[in-house]
């Protein structure tokens, strides 16, 4: 067996490095500017090293009926992992993928080839002008995961965002977001409080320890116009090696408070992670 080597460049909005992981064997690490922020096994597309990753992954398993293939647009690239769990999970399916680094994507792309017979499309753009610009009702589900320097951008996070996400997505779609905030949880209440406007069904999932504020860490966003089948989420949640808690319901409301949607002119980014808050889960 040829060793791997890491691989680094400096890209576009950083310096991204490819680590291979010892114990399986075409298996890789990306990270950006020292955070890691993907996780790819070529071998078993289907393996979700993070935690964060794995619940995404639980949606979209149950945001149809098993195999149906699907229309997806995912908001941020990385290494491309959730959009090889879809051709996997769900073949057939037709995926957008929308990153701005250039140099992030054609990096990934080289060292970590898709499955050839997978229809994922690359576009080098800003999420938001990109989804600016898609047609009405094209998306079953859309996946936000769009990190800059660690946070999410501003921009990705107002109600003028977030109408054109619902825009976008067909009636009975999906918008999933992965975010990451800390008590009080200003962003993540703001974020709740924004898609709470334009959709009737809301779900969070995040570990207890982070919803009780204990620590930073990442939350998943649901929204959608339709019930999402939340037991058998949490079910799914509950079952992983960090269990998580599915809030949705009154317990969204509760957590949401009184925090108002976000305008483009008052939206601010995340909160910047502490020093080792984004560790491999």
């Amino acid at each position: 067996m040829t060793e791997s080597l890491p691989v680094s460049r400096t890209t576009d909005f950083g310096v991204a490095k490819l680590m291979p992981d010892v114990d399986r064997e075409r298996a890789w690490l990306l990270t950006v500017d020292g955070a890691p922020q993907s996780y790819v096994d070529l071998d078993e597309p289907t393996h979700l090293e993070f935690e964060y990753a794995r619940r995404l992954g639980h949606v979209l398993d149950l945001a149809a009926e098993d195999g149906r293939p699907l229309d997806v647009l995912h908001l941020g690239g990385g290494a491309l992992t959730l959009p090889r769990y879809l051709a996997a999970t769900r073949p057939g399916s037709r995926q957008d993928v929308v990153e701005a680094d250039r140099g992030l994507l054609d990096l990934v792309t080289e060292h970590l080839p898709l499955p050839p017979d997978a229809a994922i499309a690359l576009h080098t753009a800003d999420a938001r002008a990109w989804l600016e610009a898609a047609p009405d009702d094209s998306a079953d589900l859309l996946v936000a995961d769009v990190f800059g320097g660690s946070r999410v951008p501003a921009h990705l996070t107002s109600l003028a965002y977030a109408r054109e996400a619902e825009r976008v997505l067909r009636a009975d779609g999906v918008y999933l977001a992965n975010l990451a905030d800390t008590a009080p949880f200003a962003f993540l209440r703001s974020q709740l409080a924004t898609f709470d406007e334009l959709f009737e069904e809301l779900v969070l999932v995040a570990e207890p320890a982070v919803l009780r504020g204990r620590r930073f860490g990442n939350a998943v966003l649901v929204a959608a116009h339709r019930p999402f089948d939340t037991a058998a989420l949490a079910r799914r949640t509950a079952a992983d090696a960090f269990p998580a808690r599915v809030e949705h319901g009154p317990g969204v409301r509760r957590f949401t408070g009184d925090a108002r949607p976000v305008t483009d002119e008052d939206a601010v980014p995340s909160p910047v992670p502490p020093e080792g808050a984004f560790g491999i889960g």
